[in-house]
């Protein structure tokens, strides 16, 4: 279980968010939502120790802060935004960094069989196998995308932290990556915690969400307790819910339009 009480964190001593408080259990996800610069990735970066925060963040009763880099990073992996900026690995070899924490002697000179075969399974669990000898440098956006979740995945965490994990993917491996999580979590009781923009796969893969407005919990608990169109009215200052269906008002109306056309057609 994480637990935080009452974190703040922030850059160059001010605070991006401010007494920030929850839990997630063994087996639940969190998304945490929120406009941009409400603090989402500052509390990532937190919860994975990657900037100094005050308050407590704890594993299973243990503070961070006293916890090594290989002790986190064996119960905590961060899978963050593509960069456009990487080194021209494989992708086998770069799923293999994930692999590093569980290394002998950390070294990737002489990975054990183990090791590549791991990494060979997480590859298969993303669906890249058939990609492991390509360059990186080669792939398209989304086909990176879940390269750096196998990579994520060979790190064997008990929870996973997402930063935007759908950026660069198309509509169906934006479903596919939402499902593989929540089904990664469910078989294995591990957490996944992750910033989402987009509500409805955040919907889809959140038991709870914390919605940050302005560095603070705006509404934390239960997804579908927390969430109605009143509150995101509000946290996003517009009519969000009118925004969504409006959309598939346009998108019904598409659908008929392809459907009478087809039937037309067929007619004819």
């Amino acid at each position: 279980m994480i637990t935080l009480k009452n974190v703040s964190a922030g850059y160059n001593g001010i605070d991006v968010i401010s007494g920030i408080s929850l839990s997630v259990k063994d087996g639940d996800n969190l998304c945490i939502l929120g406009p941009n610069g409400c603090g989402k990735t500052t509390l990532i970066k937190a919860i994975s120790g990657l900037i100094k925060s005050d308050g407590i963040i704890s594993i299973d009763g243990k503070n961070i802060s006293k916890m090594t880099r290989t002790e986190i990073g064996k119960n905590i992996a961060v899978m963050s935004q593509i960069s456009s900026v990487y080194f021209s690995y494989t992708v086998f070899e770069t799923v293999l960094l994930g692999r590093y924490i569980h290394m002998k002697s950390n070294t990737f000179k002489n990975p054990s069989n183990k090791d590549k075969e791991y990494a060979e399974k997480c590859l298969k669990a993303v669906g890249l196998l058939n990609c492991r000898d390509r360059q990186i440098n080669t792939l398209s956006g989304g086909q990176l995308q879940r390269v750096y979740l196998a990579r994520t995945l060979a790190q064997e965490p008990r929870v996973i932290l997402l930063d935007e994990p759908t950026n660069h993917l198309d509509l169906k491996h934006q479903a596919g990556l939402i499902d593989f999580l929540k089904e990664w979590s469910l078989e294995n009781n591990h957490s996944v915690i992750g910033v989402l923009h987009d509500i409805n796969l955040a919907m889809r893969l959140a038991d709870d969400v914390l919605v940050l407005k302005d560095g603070n919990t705006y509404a934390y608990g239960k997804a579908n307790n927390v969430i109605s169109s009143d509150l995101l009215n509000r946290v996003y200052d517009m009519d969000v819910v009118g925004f969504m269906l409006d959309s598939l008002k346009r998108w019904e109306g598409f659908g008929n339009r392809t459907y009478y056309n087809n039937n037309i057609r067929k007619v004819k």
